[in-house]
């Protein structure tokens, strides 16, 4: 009888890596996805950098790593002025030995209507943010990642960004446009050991999504619009998020993996919204 192979090492296990994510505190009290990647890395091993613009929430998110036994840092910056994530980088590096994987969570919602309603100047806003402040973050971690040998990169988009049907251009151009960021990303820096891939969570139900108050109508509504009949909260995205940052999707990048209940499998996304007199 032959001997089986051995298998290899626990492919889930963070232990040595130094993570840092970016939108690591949450918008209400709860947790939020950038809350939950940052308690799901630390619980497989890794060392997490903190980073949002509101530091109160980002020292929130590390008491409840450090509650949980974890080791991390915090550190306040606004991906909307580059030179706070440079340094925001180079001290999450420094504290933590290094960055090996960076999560992108970032985003508004933006202005809402079509093209002949949107506000540009806040259009113009949104893109900074969603887009300009994605790439401001890759710049400044890849030289990290290059130092470290390799690693990984996960933006997180929106499954609003994968087709039409959402009905405010505005937020689904922006999150359509990480898509082909991250297959850019990946190509160019495939090469040095570095991945990237796109997590895109449908409508899950987050602090920021309770604090607007939906009824229990319409979360019932939301759970029967998506083929699996459930909920989906900050943690399964955290799970996507794990699983491509680690050794297990060692093969895997320039991946955009939806998060949604099956609802980017159904047409349509959405219901277009009524135009204004209508």
């Amino acid at each position: 009888m032959e001997t089986p192979p051995n298998l290899p090492p626990d492919p889930f296990d963070l232990e040595g890596t130094a993570a840092v994510v970016v939108g690591a505190g949450s918008a209400a009290a709860g947790v939020g996805i950038g809350r939950a990647c940052a308690l799901s890395l630390s619980a497989r091993g890794a060392r997490v950098g903190l980073i949002d613009r509101n530091r109160a929430a980002a020292e929130e998110t590390l008491s409840m790593v450090q509650a949980a036994g974890g080791e991390g840092f915090a550190v306040a910056a606004d991906v909307g002025a580059p030179d706070t994530i440079r340094e925001a980088m180079t001290a999450c590096a420094e504290a933590l030995g290094g960055v090996h994987v960076v999560v992108s969570n970032v985003g508004i919602v933006g202005p809402p209507g079509d093209a002949t309603e949107v506000d540009l100047d806040e259009w113009t806003a949104a893109l900074h943010v969603n887009v300009t402040g994605m790439a401001t973050t890759a710049r400044y971690a890849i030289p990290h990642l290059r130092a470290a040998g390799g690693g990984s990169i996960v933006n997180i988009s929106s499954v609003s960004g994968l087709r039409g049907g959402y009905p405010h251009l505005s937020y689904a151009t922006t999150k359509g446009a990480l898509l082909n960021m991250t297959r850019a990303m990946a190509t160019q820096h495939g090469p040095e050991g570095i991945r990237v891939n796109t997590v895109a969570p449908g409508e899950v139900y987050t602090p920021r999504v309770r604090a607007r108050g939906l009824s229990e109508e319409m979360r019932t509504a939301r759970r029967m619009s998506v083929p699996l009949r459930t909920e989906g909260d900050a943690w399964d995205a955290a799970a996507a998020v794990t699983y491509l940052v680690s050794p297990a999707s060692r093969w895997v990048t320039g991946v955009v993996l939806p998060v949604d209940g099956g609802l980017s499998a159904t047409l349509p996304l959405r219901s277009p919204a009524p135009r204004s007199g209508e």
